[in-house]
């Protein structure tokens, strides 16, 4: 008990005098703590919170269902080549007498590019031309005489075969001469020089290369579920890494005649206007090919409202005091730029909400802008 004098060490340490202010000190604490309370209470008791007055029909934005284009979109990688490519190389064997071109020159059809050593053949051209003059002119003297019957016709024929042996070893010396010039064979871009001055050359040696890049060939594949919808003419556009923000558009040339059966995928070939060369062969396109044009019923995306799996638009109900929504499933095609392909449950001309679908539930009445009515969005 208190008044043990084990208290002070076992206890809390209070002496009785101790503990009897401590208890006294408590008692008043909650006295004035209670009192304080109840003055609280009938002073303020009375007061009440402002109350928030009851919120109206949301506001919303009407729009009004419209048509657009819509097609599927297919996008596949295809690869640059050439309109027209070559590789120009030696067509006998010869020293390199004159190189006439720079690389990444651009040169016309029948340009001189590389001329070989050629004084055999020319010496051996002039003596097919000589001896062509000597037969053209024995063959007319035995011409003439032949006219008058003082020669045989067995004469005659043979004079004209010695004309006509001598004509053919002049085209074959001209041949042999123009081997040893190698020209362009169209008009193009030539590419890195492989050959220097003096150096003998093979038949088969690479010079260099000529590309035709005004217009490049895009070569890709497509599943062969959109066979049925592929047509030579339809339009493409490609994209390219090396140019990012540039788009290249062509028109599909030729679709191959057979599918691949491992990948069950068709090969097509577009042709691209290549003005400024940016493409090169070789180069990697991201090609997209649009498929199955139609104009169907279209909504803004944000038109929509998602439960689950399925979509949902508010339609508004014409007519009804106060406006009112109600909530309509509909089936979604594509997508394309923000808006969204309606294959049903939606017709053209068809007033929804456009913003404030959140705050709808089916069947609600809304308030609509003091405007006029409902506007299409653009």
């Amino acid at each position: 008990h208190p008044g043990h004098p084990e208290w002070r060490r076992r206890g809390l340490g209070f002496s009785n005098k101790e503990y009897a202010m401590y208890l006294l000190k408590s008692i008043v604490v909650v006295v004035v703590a209670v009192a304080i309370l109840l003055i609280a209470r009938w002073l303020f008791g009375t007061a009440q919170l402002p109350q928030r007055p009851p919120m109206g029909p949301p506001l919303v934005v009407p729009h009004t269902v419209t048509v657009r284009p819509f097609a599927e979109r297919i996008e596949s990688i295809g690869t640059v080549y050439a309109n027209e490519s070559v590789t120009i190389t030696a067509p006998v064997s010869e020293r390199v007498g004159q190189i006439r071109f720079s690389e990444n020159a651009t040169v016309k059809a029948g340009e001189l590019l590389v001329q070989l050593e050629n004084g055999e053949e020319q010496a051996d051209l002039a003596e097919a031309e000589i001896t062509v003059a000597q037969a053209q002119r024995d063959f007319e003297r035995i011409k003439a005489l032949r006219a008058k019957q003082v020669v045989a016709e067995q004469e005659f024929d043979t004079q004209r075969s010695a004309l006509d042996a001598a004509v053919a070893r002049l085209t074959a010396a001209r041949v042999r001469f123009s081997d040893r010039a190698i020209t362009a064979p169209f008009a193009g871009i030539l590419g890195l020089r492989r050959v220097s001055q003096g150096a003998l050359v093979a038949p088969g040696s690479v010079i260099t290369t000529l590309d035709d890049l005004s217009v490049i060939k895009a070569e890709f594949s497509v599943p062969e579920t959109f066979l049925a919808a592929l047509t030579p003419g339809q339009k493409v556009t490609a994209h390219s890494i090396a140019w990012p923000d540039a788009v290249f558009e062509g028109t599909v040339s030729v679709i191959n005649t057979r599918v691949d059966p491992a990948t069950r995928a068709v090969s097509l070939q577009a042709k691209i206007p290549n003005p400024d060369g940016r493409l090169r062969q070789g180069m990697l396109l991201t090609v997209e090919l649009r498929a199955h044009d139609r104009t169907s019923v279209a909504v803004p995306e944000q038109a929509l409202v998602a439960y689950g799996e399925k979509q949902f638009v508010f339609v508004i109900k014409a007519g009804a005091t106060p406006p009112t929504a109600a909530q309509r499933e509909v089936k979604l095609g594509v997508r394309e730029t923000g808006w969204v392909e309606i294959t049903s449950g939606l017709a053209e001309n068809e007033v929804i909400v456009l913003e404030g679908v959140m705050l709808l539930r089916d069947g609600a009445p809304i308030k609509l802008p003091e405007s006029a009515a409902p506007a299409t969005q653009k």
